[in-house]
């Protein structure tokens, strides 16, 4: 086995632990790492084609746990952000969107860890939230934090939080994967590339489930927040 491959094998093992803890953010991890050594129209369907298959994986065995009530205001506005996506990513230069939703991100993880009250919100939420998952998504692969931040302020406990995370992400997937075989992104490398990983994906998910269960309520928030800062620092320096 060549570096390049320990490489790659190393960053898909990080990411899917985190995602399998968490319940995102694989795609922030995954994505700019990979693509210093895998061309970006390889490396964003393929990790987007991974991460679907783990957010179906991990959906269904939380199925129990997800908050339905939360999630599905959040369809029609996540459909409405991919096509509107589509539409920017021809008329817009997407750098600057990119680098202000990292900030928002930044300073809602360093809000997050403070020691005050944390923010609590209706489900009218979903309607921005979920069209701007469904955006980002589209735009720039990778849309666990948005989802992230939305039920948060739903105030879920972190069983209910995980499992919804997951099932958003599998939503959102369904939409962006349907865009990707539309435009012909999905490739024989592509393909390729995603089922020699695919062990390796489930593998990782587990170690990160088993990691979970070991996690106090007020660790798991701290975690999360840290996650949302890292994810919003990868999105800004992305796009500079």
């Amino acid at each position: 086995m060549c570096i390049r491959d320990s490489f790659i094998i190393l960053i898909v093992v990080i990411a899917y632990t985190v995602k399998g803890f968490s319940g995102f953010g694989a795609g922030l991890l995954a994505i700019p790492m990979l693509s210093t050594v895998i061309p970006m129209t390889v490396v964003v369907p393929a990790v987007s084609l991974l991460s679907y298959g783990a957010n179906l994986f991990q959906s269904f065995k939380l199925r129990q746990d997800i908050s339905w009530r939360d999630i599905c205001p959040l369809i029609p506005f996540c459909l409405i952000g991919v096509f509107w996506a589509v539409w920017m990513l021809v008329n817009v230069n997407s750098k600057w969107l990119a680098l202000a939703m990292g900030l928002f991100v930044i300073v809602y993880g360093l809000y997050s860890l403070l020691p005050v009250k944390q923010l609590t919100g209706s489900r009218i939420w979903a309607v921005p939230f979920g069209g701007i998952g469904g955006f980002i998504g589209a735009l720039f692969g990778s849309s666990g934090f948005i989802y992230v931040t939305y039920l948060k302020l739903r105030f879920l406990n972190k069983t209910q939080f995980r499992a919804s995370v997951a099932m958003a992400l599998t939503l959102d997937g369904t939409f962006r994967i349907s865009g990707y075989i539309g435009s012909g992104l999905l490739t024989s490398d592509v393909l390729i590339l995603s089922g020699l990983l695919f062990p390796i994906l489930l593998l990782s998910i587990w170690v990160g489930n088993c990691l979970h269960l070991g996690i106090s309520a007020n660790r798991f928030n701290q975690i999360v927040s840290a996650l949302l800062i890292f994810s919003g620092l990868t999105l800004a320096l992305k796009s500079i």
